[in-house]
């Protein structure tokens, strides 16, 4: 396959701006200088100007498309790829395809397409851009269904805006350019508002003039220019973390804004090691959010020399201003250095640089209070100790062994106590360690002895090189146990972190479990998730003894949302593990956002249900219950009928007629009304010891008394259930078993069904062992043609019935009641195969020997109580 083909887009502020027009304009252009241009397909929407164009240039014929009846023409993908054009003008690159067709988005035919080696030429108007969509909406109060995505237009080769004055346009459509004329007024007080389009425009120029910025940024990268080109505003704000960062924040957005919307930007210069001394993690997210609010981005880029990495960061964003706070160092110490500000301004270049005063200038750089010893009390204590006593018993020691070894060697001997008091004690124990072990060293080995003064210049050399050699080690030894607990602490950081990430990926998401993991990792006390409602606190989930009860009573908080807060009871934290725990509650608004989303989408489904139930009720009704009904309807007014004269044989045949009508309806309504009432979930059953024996004649009295055979022990102990509903859905399934078993086919429900001459069987036991010892298993055997393996459970759902189930048996709802009912009491109903052939219903049911009742009440509602009734 030769090579890709290219894509141009005219791309329209508006609906009638002459994207359409302007494409076939392009289209005779190229055709007059002798390329191969063909019409994919172009939409003239009744415009005379724009069909007029079309005139010159060849047309490839559309397909046609079925769909619902009606005949509609897209564009034919293989006819245009068959004539392989050099060009094809193709028009709405947004559009969406009748159903049917190959792809579902014309862009799709056009990628099609531009793999062939053709290139296209097609036109898109600003809304139908996917990143666009609510906005548009939010501005015109009009949803756009068809989008195309940003990311193919962005690829295009060219993209070109076809724009016009809000007034123009509106001019061109009062003239009838762009819609018949029974559709302007309507247009032009609508969506075609001034306002409207200005705010259209807007978005159309704004997205346009970032794609050429990208433009520019590749250019610039491919011909390695660093220096800034002011095509565009840019203004970048450098943060250190300290609190005069919110003052920069503001005074940039004000020079942006004074620019001309120019683009804000914040950047953080932070150490390669990643530690982050002097610099407040709370303050850099406070100030994180201030720039994403005022419409500004926030960037964190690494490196040793701070303000060599912050103009090679404003190099590369192609900067025009950078705003930076004055220095807070002391005066002494710009001994160290003229400071970043100074160093910026001086190597800048043509970018302007903003110094800005603020009220923590000179006033040290010490935003945060460094940390303590990364030592133990303990061990501070014993290094102190050794400083202290260790020089002098070393003295005593090299005095009591005689032969001296001379000074060097006695000052090697004290470095090395000076060192272990390092290892031992940390920075400042070791410094006393020195300058005790210099005036040891002085005093009792450095001649003249038991005096301070020395008789040597070299033994004072020696002495201050000692001094300092044990200074700058200590502070070295001092300063990796400090990186070493710095380390140590993000390391652990890190792998909380990475555990929050990796339980949303694993779906761990419960409060509870949250909340147990934040009160592990802190060790405190109690944790909890508080809300505020109605002026106080409620406590939304909670762990530990005794959890907070509102943010006062809490040791330390973590703000969730507007309305939530993290509460921790048991101690306080340390600055540093702030950070970690506003992660936890990022995690904590992630939790009540997915159990928000989860109570929606509960009520959605339970909706979703109603609605189904509503619409099968309504079925049921037009179709079911009229079978039954036009029967008694029918029995009646032939009785009623003063022009025939019945013999009693036929009177007594229509009342029989009309009794089982009357029967079949009452069951229909029946089981319409239990399935409403389950739907809703108003069953309430109420639970006593229950014989069988109490049960079985009512459930039965529906069938022939030839069509069911008893098989129930007498000895059988009663069952724990609701006798109202046992009974309705033990009748459900006896009679879905034994009914129509003359010639009529599937029963009711379409499920089972005897044969003809062998009643059902229905027998009883009780389970001593296995799985479920303390129940009674009750069984309705049928020896009709079964149920296949893929549709057992299936048969449960309400309004289900076997294909071949005839109209008017039923509404498929009598298992779905049954198994409802079961439940409700503690049981099960499963269907299994017969032995030889048919269909075994098995209710499970708990023994009624403990006489417990389902809610310890004796208020429960049966299926004879109108409080039932929904």
């Amino acid at each position: 396959m030769g090579a890709r083909g290219t894509l141009r887009i005219y791309l329209g502020a508006a609906p009638g701006v002459g994207k359409t027009y302007a494409m076939l304009g392009e289209g005779h252009r190229r055709r007059s200088r002798g390329t191969d241009v063909v019409v994919g397909f172009v939409e003239t929407h009744g415009r005379a100007h724009t069909a007029e164009q079309i005139k010159g240039l060849e047309v490839v014929p559309r397909r046609t498309q079925a769909y619902r009846g009606a005949e509609f023409s897209e564009m034919d993908v293989d006819a245009v790829i068959a004539r392989r054009p050099e060009v094809a003008l193709i028009d709405e690159l947004a559009h969406t395809n009748v159903p049917g067709c190959r792809n579902d988005k014309r862009w799709q035919d056009v990628e099609e397409i531009l793999e062939a080696g053709i290139d296209v030429i097609s036109t898109v108007n600003i809304q139908h851009l996917e990143s666009l969509n609510d906005v548009v909406e939010r501005i015109a109060g009009v949803p756009q269904r068809e989008t195309v995505p940003d990311e193919v237009v962005r690829r295009a080769d060219q993209v070109e805006l076809i724009d016009m004055t809000p007034e123009a346009l509106r001019r061109r459509m009062a003239h009838g350019n762009v819609y018949t004329p029974e559709k302007i007024d309507a247009a032009l007080a609508n969506y075609f508002r001034v306002g409207n389009l200005t705010a259209l425009r807007e978005l159309a120029l704004l997205w346009v003039a970032d794609r050429v910025d990208e433009g520019l940024a590749r250019y610039r990268d491919q011909h390695g220019i660093t220096e800034p080109w002011e095509a565009r505003e840019r203004v970048v704000v450098a943060l250190t973390g300290g609190p005069e960062g919110d003052t920069l924040i503001r005074r940039a957005a004000r020079i942006a804004a004074r620019a001309g919307h120019a683009d804000l930007l914040a950047v953080h210069v932070t150490k390669s090691d990643g530690l982050t001394e002097g610099t407040s993690p709370q303050a850099l997210t406070r100030q994180r959010v201030l720039i994403e609010n005022l419409g500004g981005t926030y960037h964190q880029v690494v490196g040793d020399d701070v303000a060599a990495a912050l103009l090679e960061f404003v190099r590369g964003v192609n900067a025009t201003q950078i705003v930076l706070g004055s220095s807070r160092r002391r005066g002494w110490q710009f001994v160290f250095g003229p400071g970043v500000g100074a160093t910026v301004a001086r190597e800048s270049g043509e970018i302007d640089v903003h110094l800005v005063t603020h009220e923590h200038v000179g006033k040290g750089r010490g935003l945060v209070r460094m940390a303590g010893s990364p030592l133990s009390l303990r061990r501070r204590a014993y290094g102190w100790g050794l400083a202290i006593l260790g020089p002098a018993l070393l003295a005593v020691t090299l005095e009591l062994t005689g032969g001296r070894p001379g000074l060097s060697t006695d000052m090697l001997l004290f470095l090395g106590l000076t060192v272990g008091v390092a290892l031992v004690g940390g920075l400042w124990p070791a410094v006393a360690a020195a300058v005790v072990g210099f005036l040891v060293l002085n005093w009792f080995f450095t001649p003249p002895l038991h005096t301070l003064t020395v008789a040597q210049p070299e033994n004072v050399l020696a002495l201050m090189v000692f001094v300092a050699v044990a200074v700058a080690v200590s502070s070295v030894v001092d300063l990796a146990a400090r990186r070493t607990r710095q380390a140590a602490r993000s390391r652990a950081e890190a792998e909380t972190l990475s555990f929050l990430a990796t339980s949303v990926l694993r779906g761990e998401k419960a409060l509870p479990a949250l909340l147990e993991r934040v009160r592990e990792t802190f060790g405190v006390r109690a944790a909890a998730l508080l809300e505020r409602a109605d002026g106080g606190w409620t406590s939304v989930g909670s762990t530990g003894v005794d959890p907070p009860a509102d943010p006062e009573a809490a040791e330390a908080t973590a703000t969730v949302n507007d309305t939530s807060v993290l509460a921790l009871a048991g101690r306080v934290l340390p600055a540093g593990d702030q950070r970690i725990l506003s992660a936890f509650a990022s995690q904590a608004e992630a939790v009540l956002e997915w159990r928000k989303l989860a109570e929606e989408a509960a009520q959605a489904r339970r909706l979703a249900e109603g609605n189904k139930i509503r619409t099968a009720l309504l079925a049921a009704v037009s179709h079911d219950l009229r079978t039954p009904l036009a029967g008694i309807k029918a029995g009646v007014s032939s009785l009623r009928a003063t022009d025939v004269d019945w013999d009693p044989e036929d009177e007594a045949e229509l009342l029989a007629s009309i009794e089982e009508s009357a029967d079949r309806l009452d069951g229909l309504i029946g089981n319409l009304l239990d399935m409403s009432r389950l739907q809703t979930g108003v069953v309430t059953p109420l639970l006593r010891p229950v014989a069988l024996d109490e049960v079985l004649p009512a459930a039965l009295a529906g069938v022939p008394e030839d069509s069911v055979r008893l098989d129930v022990p007498e000895t059988l102990p009663p069952v724990l259930v609701d006798a109202g509903l046992l009974e309705r859905a033990l009748a459900n399934v006896v009679e879905n078993a034994v009914r129509y078993t003359g010639g009529h086919g599937a029963a009711p429900d379409g499920w089972g069904g005897g044969r003809k001459g062998e009643p059902v069987l229905v027998t009883a036991s009780e389970l001593r062992f296995g799985r479920d010892p303390d129940r009674v298993e009750l069984r309705v055997v049928d020896r009709g043609p079964g149920v296949p393996d893929n549709v057992k459970e299936r048969m449960f759902a309400p309004f289900q019935r076997l294909g071949d189930a005839p109209k008017g048996t039923g509404v498929g709802l009598g298992l779905a009641v049954a198994r409802g009912f079961v439940e409700a009491m503690g049981g099960s109903l499963a269907p299994e195969d017969t032995p030889g052939g048919g269909l075994t219903m098995v209710f499970t049911l708990p023994l009624g020997s403990s006489g417990r009742t389902g809610d310890g009440s004796d208020d429960g509602v049966g299926v004879g109580d109108e409080e039932g009734e929904p």
